[in-house]
């Protein structure tokens, strides 16, 4: 698969515009509030605050608050940044978001099945209703998705790619990313290893490969979507799912209370995927190099 064609070099915000007046527009705040930094901090305190209040809501509240962030992130990108925002383009989402949520859905049912066949998990049927439950899960997880997707691979790593380059803008969000997840039941120092390794940086390398906010929402709602579903415990949250499930054997290849992300299995697999994109990424020149200071 190629990368989209509006993918190449959009990280690049372009040219700065000229500043107006004595000290820029807005004096030195001004120019704090639109350097890399400033639109960071005020685009992950205007999508997080969005987050906050609709994440949990009732019905379509979640998916409501999703497109409020996406308005968010676009009027800070716009204004403060001063770019162009390609990667949350209307034309070619669908396209993205099923192709982000095929592989996320193949990562997940692979994972789940290779943890069953050696005998980790076995599932029975909760017994409450389908479309109750599909519908509240769907709806809360859309909202999770696009709103994290906006916060670390939207803000939080372009933010970072602008001084540091893509490679360690990616490396950086995945340590917050993984030290994110530390309040569930059962997190420690290797769960946020491993999420680091197969969220973190799984899913900046697919940025880099897509340059879509699209794509790395689908993947990650197919993930957490699967899984919640299953019964399997979400980032140490048990779910409210269409089935429960038991863990026998090694928290190693179960992930313990903390759900199937502090297995092993994941992993691994993660690694089968990430380096492919990585190497897509670098072939469509959309990894942007480390800037260099000027003294």
């Amino acid at each position: 698969m190629s990368t989209t064609s509006t993918a190449k070099h959009e990280a690049d915000p372009g040219p700065e515009t000229e500043p107006v007046g004595r000290g820029g527009r807005g004096g030195r705040f001004g120019r704090i509030v639109r350097s890399p930094l400033g639109w960071t901090v005020t685009g992950l305190v205007g999508v997080g605050l969005v987050a906050s209040v609709t994440a949990t809501g009732p019905g379509p509240v979640p998916v409501l608050g999703a497109a409020a962030a996406v308005a968010v992130y676009a009027m800070v990108m716009r204004r403060l940044a001063g770019r162009a925002t390609p990667e949350i383009a209307r034309p070619g989402a669908l396209r993205e978001v099923l192709l982000g949520g095929g592989i996320g859905l193949g990562f997940i049912l692979v994972s789940l099945l290779l943890i069953s066949l050696s005998g980790g998990y076995s599932f029975s049927w909760a017994g409450k209703s389908l479309l109750p439950v599909v519908g509240s899960v769907v709806m809360v997880q859309i909202g999770t998705a696009v709103t994290e997707e906006l916060m670390f691979r939207g803000l939080f790593l372009q933010g970072l790619e602008q001084r540091w380059g893509s490679r360690i803008a990616v490396a950086v969000t995945a340590v917050f990313f993984g030290a994110a997840h530390l309040g569930g039941a059962g997190a420690g120092l290797w769960s946020a290893l491993a999420i680091a390794l197969q969220a973190g940086v799984m899913l900046g390398a697919a940025y880099m490969w897509r340059r879509s906010i699209w794509f790395v929402s689908g993947l990650h709602f197919a993930w957490n979507t699967v899984q919640q579903l299953a019964g399997v415990p979400v980032s140490g949250h048990t779910p409210d799912g269409l089935f429960t499930v038991e863990a026998h054997g090694s928290s190693l290849l179960t992930g313990g209370i903390f759900g199937l992300e502090a297995s092993v299995v994941p992993v691994l697999l993660s690694v089968l995927i990430t380096v492919p994109m990585f190497v897509l990424a670098c072939r469509g020149g959309n990894l942007l190099p480390r800037r260099q200071v000027r003294h």
